[in-house]
Parts: structure tokens; C-alpha cells; sequence
């Protein structure tokens, strides 16, 4: 697995889809945040930091199953271990997030928390509402079509459902490691809900931002292509409430960190508009 360390000078020079498929770890992309990168789709490691120094870590996302076999060498480069995942959260239930959830709430009982609008998603993780048809989309979009081909060999097309969810819906900051501020962003679906962690000065945005699309290919700030988004104006009214936050570092679902600040990539996102 690739490891780098997080700059805090300009984003990161755009690299080819296929540069992507490898396994990469970038730790402290944001402080105190680390950044695992399988199959085109990130997850976050948030380490719990204060006075006591407390080991805890949230995992914000699970990826695809296939990530599994990266997430303890994930942790150890963190010196944390799987004792140490305190809790999961889900910023959408779509099947390439929730890889690992079922997984690790059987095997290590740890409490997953979605807003109660992605439950129903989280037990039928393909029963998802989108725009467009997604067959139409790999017509069109044929550079698309290895990031999907990669996703599939992760574990894409055979994702568990996962119940007995924490609602997350009635909460403005979450008791878990890093206690991340929540900001409802619906429209990538209903329940979409991005975590801002204001001592860390970033914004971990799910795909109510990301900066590639896997269904097109392309990459820069944007919302999600009508193949895989539920309602693509309600998606971008969003995007305002992300700009509230003032993060300097936007953490996508896909693609790189943006570190010009989130009101610039909601800029570009604005001006490219729906796919």
C-alpha cells in the first residue's frame, strides 16, 4: 500500500484514473485525520485527540468489502488497531460506503450511525433513488468505465445490507471520536449528511462533493453525475450549507483532498453543474 504524507501547500496535480486503483494511504491529509483510498473510493480514520490523549478512532465510511484487508494496516500506520474503532459513520449508505459496515458491526460490534433517512438504503444498499440511467452513462462516458471495472473487483456488486443503525438525524455534533459538527446535505440521497470538524479546519463532504465522478471520469470539484444522485438541484442547493463551514480542507468520497478551501471547490462545483 502506498503511503504519503499530507502537504498543506496547492491540491495535489490531477493523476490519470487509472493511477487510482492501487491502495493508498495518505496520513494527516487534515490533522489528526487519515485518509485510506481503495478502489477509486476514500474513508476517513478520524483519531480522537484532548487532553487524556485518548486512542479512539472513528471511521467515517466503509468503503467496499475488499477494503477490509487494508483497514488494519490502515490503523497500524496510525499505531491504532481494530480495538481502537469506537465508531462508524456513515455519510450516505450507498453500496460503495458501506462495504465494510455489516462486517464490522457483527465481527467488532461497533455502533454505525446514518441519518434516519438512509436506513431503508443501508438494509438494501442497491435499492437507491437516481436521476438517470446508469447503463446510458457507460455508453457515454467510456473513460468511466475501468474505475467501474475496479470497483467491481473490490466488491462493488455484492454488498450486505446492515441494520440496527444510530440516528444521527437529531444531532448537531456527534459523540464520537474527533465529535464532528453534521451538516444535512441531502440530494446525493435524502439522508446525506457531511462531518466538519472546525479544530481540524476541514470538511470529510462524502458526495454531496467530490472531486471524481466515478461515472464519468471526471475529476474537479462537483456533484455526482444523475446515475448515482437522487435529486441533482436539491444536491447543489446543498452545497452552501458545506461553504458555511469555512473549511480549508474538503475531503470527497472520491478523489483527491481539495485545499483551496471549500468555498472555492463549491465555486467550481456551481459553475460545472449537474452530469
Amino acid at each position: 500500500m502506498t503511503q504519503t504524507h499530507s502537504g498543506t501547500g496547492k491540491p495535489a496535480p490531477a493523476r490519470t484514473a487509472g493511477a487510482r486503483h492501487n491502495p493508498r494511504l495518505v496520513r494527516n491529509v487534515a490533522s489528526g485525520i487519515t485518509q485510506l483510498e481503495h478502489a477509486h473510493t476514500n474513508v476517513f480514520l478520524v483519531v480522537e485527540r484532548g487532553a487524556a490523549g485518548g486512542r479512539g478512532v472513528t471511521l467515517v465510511d466503509t468503503g467496499l468489502p475488499g477494503t477490509w484487508r487494508y483497514l488494519r494496516h490502515a490503523l497500524s500506520a496510525i499505531d491504532r488497531d481494530l480495538d481502537d474503532l469506537k465508531a462508524v459513520v456513515l455519510t450516505h449508505a450507498h453500496f460503495d460506503h458501506l462495504g465494510m459496515a455489516r462486517r464490522l458491526q457483527q465481527e467488532l460490534s461497533i455502533p454505525i450511525w446514518a441519518h434516519g433517512r438512509e436506513w431503508y438504503l443501508a438494509a438494501h444498499p442497491y435499492r437507491y433513488a437516481h436521476e438517470s440511467s446508469r447503463l446510458s452513462y457507460a455508453a457515454r462516458y467510456p473513460m468511466a468505465l475501468p474505475i467501474i471495472g475496479r470497483m467491481a473487483a473490490a466488491g462493488a456488486l455484492r454488498v450486505p445490507g446492515v441494520e440496527s443503525l444510530e440516528d444521527l438525524a437529531n444531532s448537531d455534533e456527534l459523540d464520537v471520536p474527533g465529535r464532528p459538527r453534521l451538516i444535512f446535505t441531502p440530494g446525493h440521497t435524502y439522508g446525506h449528511t457531511a462531518l466538519h470538524f472546525p479544530d481540524r479546519d476541514a470538511v470529510i463532504t462524502g458526495d454531496a462533493l467530490v472531486t471524481l465522478d466515478p461515472y464519468t471520469g471526471f475529476e474537479g470539484p462537483q456533484i455526482v453525475s444523475g446515475a448515482a444522485t437522487a435529486d441533482s438541484a436539491m444536491a447543489l442547493a446543498s452545497l452552501q450549507d458545506l461553504v458555511a463551514t469555512g473549511a480549508r480542507v474538503a475531503l470527497p468520497g472520491h478523489g483527491d483532498p481539495w485545499r483551496d478551501g471549500i468555498r472555492s471547490a463549491v465555486t467550481e462545483a456551481l459553475e460545472r453543474g449537474p452530469s
